[in-house]
């Protein structure tokens, strides 16, 4: 794969051009990420009011009908339902796990089965987080790991 970077002209405005034979999973999955780096949703926490990147929210988690979204070290309630989160970054590493929380996969370190054919995830920041069995396989599919 040959990548080139270009700065635009004066006036000109930034582009992306992909070249290539196959628009494959991972090509799809590039691009994908590249359109979602620009959506941000609004969290809340006390008097703070903060822009968070989907990249850096490990996961959101329903509770009492509210939606929080948990950082690194911090938490935010934000107004979106599930479904419109869902909905709105559809196209970045977030997956439903359960009917109460969606994951980032790419900041999960592991996942390790548990009884009743559910799943554990286990977060780079060290939060364990349950995979439901009727999310499994999809989970699955997502990260790349074969069924047996």
């Amino acid at each position: 794969m040959k990548i080139v970077i270009e700065s635009p002209r004066e006036g000109e405005e930034d582009e992306i051009i992909i070249r290539c034979r196959e628009l494959d999973d991972e090509m799809m999955r590039m691009i994908n990420l590249m359109r979602s780096g620009k959506t941000r949703i609004t969290g809340y926490r006390d008097s703070v009011i903060r822009q968070l990147l989907p990249k850096e929210i490990y996961y959101f988690e329903a509770v009492e009908g509210k939606v929080f979204a948990y950082c690194e070290k911090e938490v935010f309630e934000v107004r979106e339902k599930l479904y419109e989160i869902e909905e709105l970054l559809a196209r970045s590493d977030l997956q439903r796990i359960s009917k109460s929380v969606i994951v980032n996969i790419s900041l999960i370190e592991y996942v390790s089965p548990m009884l009743g054919s559910r799943l554990t995830a286990v977060m780079k920041n060290g939060e364990k987080v349950i995979i439901s069995r009727q999310y499994v396989p999809a989970l699955k599919k997502k990260l790349g790991i074969a069924e047996r």
